[in-house]
């Protein structure tokens, strides 16, 4: 008998010129070194590429934000595949661009679906995708590196705390730039989580095609030893 086959939804933006990062100055960079046959006809195509650590779809590393903590190449692997949740704030967020999840929030999610699991993978979906490739509209920010400039929802500190050392996940991922609400100076949800060497996944997309529970993440980095974070490509997988 053949293997069951899961459904799979890839929850990765693509890397390419419309990739957003925290600073403006900052691009994915793409050089082609060769695309087209050579005098024998061997046809050969290899491309050169220039990327930071936190942008586009990218996992954070305990490290980014706690010293001393595990690099993205120190995850165990096993903590990068787990049963996921989805927990969507989407009508808050709506109303509040700068919009935190809160445990009342976590609360009722469970009250309604279940607890969430120890060792689990928990994503936030706010809706923020539908702003992706408008880093005006993303960010809340034509320009600029300051964080006071930026408008967009994230996680409470209250929340991570729970998430953390109550619920003791294993990675939480959400659909915009940071952990943290975009007017954050001081990011406590990136320190209470890093701090509890918990990997975070930023500008996660298509969460709107999962269900709340039932499904397994994979979510895979770029091996960068010493690395604070890296590219990430993210999947959940379906029964059906």
């Amino acid at each position: 008998m053949a293997p069951r086959v899961p459904r799979i939804v890839d929850l990765t933006h693509p890397f390419d010129e419309k990739t957003i990062y925290w600073s403006a100055k900052e691009k994915f960079q793409r050089t082609q070194l060769a695309f087209g046959r050579n005098e024998s006809g061997i046809w050969n195509a290899n491309f050169r590429f220039c990327a930071g650590e936190h942008g586009g779809t990218h996992m954070d590393a305990p490290l980014h934000f706690a010293e001393a903590k595990r690099s993205i190449a120190d995850i165990p692997i096993a903590q990068l595949i787990g049963p996921g949740v989805k927990i969507s704030i989407q009508a808050k967020c709506a109303a509040d661009c700068d919009c935190r999840l809160q445990p009342e929030d976590i609360l009722a999610w469970e009250s309604r679906a279940g607890g969430i699991p120890k060792g689990a993978i928990v994503l936030i979906q706010t809706g923020w995708e539908k702003y992706w490739g408008d880093r005006t509209a993303y960010l809340g920010a034509a320009a600029g590196d300051g964080e006071e400039d930026f408008h967009f929802p994230g996680i409470g500190h209250e929340a991570a705390k729970l998430l953390a050392r109550d619920r003791q996940i294993a990675m939480v991922g959400l659909d915009t730039a940071s952990l943290d609400h975009g007017p954050s100076r001081d990011f406590p949800a990136h320190q209470i989580l890093c701090g509890a060497e918990i990997p975070g996944i930023e500008n996660v997309a298509r969460l709107d095609e999962i269900p709340e529970t039932g499904f397994l993440v994979l979510a895979l980095p770029m091996k960068i030893a010493g690395g604070s974070g890296a590219p990430c490509r993210i999947v959940a997988l379906l029964d059906s």
